[in-house]
């Protein structure tokens, strides 16, 4: 349809005695976010009566719901397409909206231009309105990542992980998760042993293959990938960045599924997490590099940094820090589009009010660095650890976790499979699972009262920031006299967490980190306390015996 023959004005009304207007109400919305003018005439509209209105109002296009009986429905539209073609509005355009049902009948009725029964995305709607349904598929969807969020912000995109024990049944999952329009970021991800050895196969204990995602093993396995997934709404495609030798995974990423955004973390897939045999020093200048490697080329990046901290018990004020100091990082190696990733639910027992303020607390510390040459977007998900091994029980985690997490305003909302407590999702659970999602953003996404408002989430914001600038300027007074820029020197930041300046309960044992920290869940959040009495230190007093004054 060419720009000249869009229409403009939409006449709404629900037909015969048909009451039930919350659906109509809705479309008529969305119309009018595309820039049309809307009519809303309202419930138990009788078919000579809604021509009347097409007189009145001369319309371009008229929405037509009802969501009664079937049968009775088939009289209605029979009557209206008998007063259509005596009033001559043949013409004029009509389409449907009702149950399954109805649907069916006003299909037959061969009046309505487009049906809709109710199963639609929210983006097949859209994309009615917006005139583009004649146009290919890959036309009016964004091939990018920022494009694609500004196609569709205040709705997040949808992103989900996946990866099977075999190839075979990751790509054709794939394929079938494209074809079935549920999300825009399809994150593949790789059996541990691509990730650590995929360009030194000779190191691979290939008797675990297929552990932990698929087993990649060379380029042409993403390059299926992709190609399997050039359908349906046509996905962007990521891909995890791989625990050693980042910068050649990210080469071969971009170059065969053009990965929608680079995701590395500051200090982890190293000595401190097992998932590489890196040092610290090694390992977080290497990880720098890779996101000044992506920054050259314009790409997206995300330090999944944080979590990865608050994963291993850390206390609530040290996952602010990092949170800040992952986003330093990236900006320091030049990126200008930075991915902030705020995991829910982590650590276990987090309550949601705590959560949120949590999030905000690193929200507030990111923004922060906030320029034209860096501009955060916002990824939100639930922890994995959080899932109960019970599919119903998990079901009602996600929403639940969706619905806070919305909180945040996101740019992207990361579902994460229900099934993730017990095994790695099929194809069938990511759809479900997003369509979960897709089911919280239809309820929720509009008119949630501001969970971020109340005064428990003030005064502890409040505080987290206050204790994480005591752990940050600590990092700077350890490396003052050895360092310009101690936040972004690997030497400073390693020494950091081999001195327990950064530390977590999980570091006990290893002889690159310090362990000796004790962290308690209290009340929903989580603290660093005396191991013997368990009372609350603040950051002021721990870091007291391990700066110099």
């Amino acid at each position: 349809m060419k720009e000249s023959e869009m229409p403009t004005k939409i006449l709404g009304a629900a037909l015969g005695t048909c009451v039930h207007v919350s659906g109509l109400d809705h479309f008529l919305k969305l119309a009018e976010a595309e820039g049309y003018e809307t009519i809303f005439a309202g419930p138990a509209v009788a078919p000579a009566r809604l021509i009347a209105l097409i007189r009145e109002h001369n319309p371009d296009m008229v929405a037509v719901s009802y969501r009664l009986t079937p049968a009775t429905a088939r009289r209605l539209f029979a009557k209206l397409k008998e007063l259509i073609a005596q009033e001559k509005l043949t013409s004029l355009r009509f389409i449907f909206g009702g149950t399954t049902p109805v649907a069916l009948v006003a299909k037959e009725s061969a009046l309505f231009e487009k049906v809709f029964s109710g199963e639609e995305s929210l983006e097949e709607i859209k994309t009615f309105l917006s005139c583009k349904e004649s146009l290919p598929r890959t036309q009016h969807q964004a091939a990018t990542l920022l494009k694609r969020i500004a196609q569709k912000y205040p709705y997040p995109l949808l992103r989900h992980h996946f990866g099977l024990p075999t190839l075979e049944e990751t790509v054709a999952g794939a394929a079938r998760i494209a074809q079935a329009q549920v999300l825009d970021v399809l994150s593949i991800g790789p059996d541990q042993n691509a990730q650590e050895h995929f360009f030194h196969p000779e190191a691979m204990n290939h008797e675990q293959d297929g552990a932990g995602g698929v087993p990649l093993r060379k380029e042409s396995d993403l390059e299926a990938l992709y190609a399997a997934t050039r359908c349906g709404n046509f996905p962007l495609l990521r891909c995890y960045s791989g625990t050693r030798d980042l910068l050649a995974w990210a080469e071969m990423s971009v170059k065969t599924i053009h990965n929608a955004w680079g995701a590395i973390p500051l200090c982890w897939y190293s000595v401190l997490d097992g998932r590489s045999q890196r040092n610290m020093v090694e390992a977080i200048r290497e990880n720098q590099s890779t996101m000044n490697w992506y920054a050259g080329r314009g790409w997206p990046v995300e330090v999944n940094e944080s979590h990865q901290w608050s994963l291993r018990d850390a206390h609530d004020a040290l996952a602010v820090a990092m949170a800040f100091l992952a986003a330093y990082n990236a900006k320091k190696m030049g990126v200008r589009h930075y991915i902030a990733q705020y995991m829910f639910n982590t650590p276990p027992g987090t309550v949601p009010v705590m959560d949120i303020t949590k999030m905000l607390a690193n929200k507030v510390l990111i923004e922060t660095l906030k320029a034209k040459n860096f501009i955060p977007y916002t990824e939100v998900r639930a922890g994995i650890a959080h899932f109960s091994t019970n599919p119903a029980m998990a079901k009602g985690q996600l929403a639940a976790s969706a619905v806070i997490s919305l909180a945040l305003k996101p740019h992207i909302l990361h579902a994460v499979g229900y099934s993730e407590g017990d095994h790695a999702a099929s194809a069938d659970e990511v759809i479900e699972s997003c369509l979960i999602a897709h089911g919280v953003l239809h309820d929720a996404l509009h008119g949630l009262p501001d969970l971020t408002k109340s005064e428990i989430v003030r005064k502890r914001k409040r505080h987290l920031l206050q204790e994480a600038s005591i752990l940050l300027r600590a990092i700077q007074k350890v490396g003052s006299e050895s360092s310009q820029d101690p936040w972004s020197d690997p030497i400073v930041l390693a020494a950091a967490i081999g001195r327990g300046i950064l530390d977590t309960p999980h570091f006990k044992g290893l002889p690159h980190a310090c362990g000796k920290i004790t962290t308690k869940c209290i009340d929903g959040a989580w603290f660093a306390i005396e191991p013997e009495t368990g009372r609350i230190i603040n950051e002021q007093e721990r870091l007291a015996a391990l700066v110099p004054v």
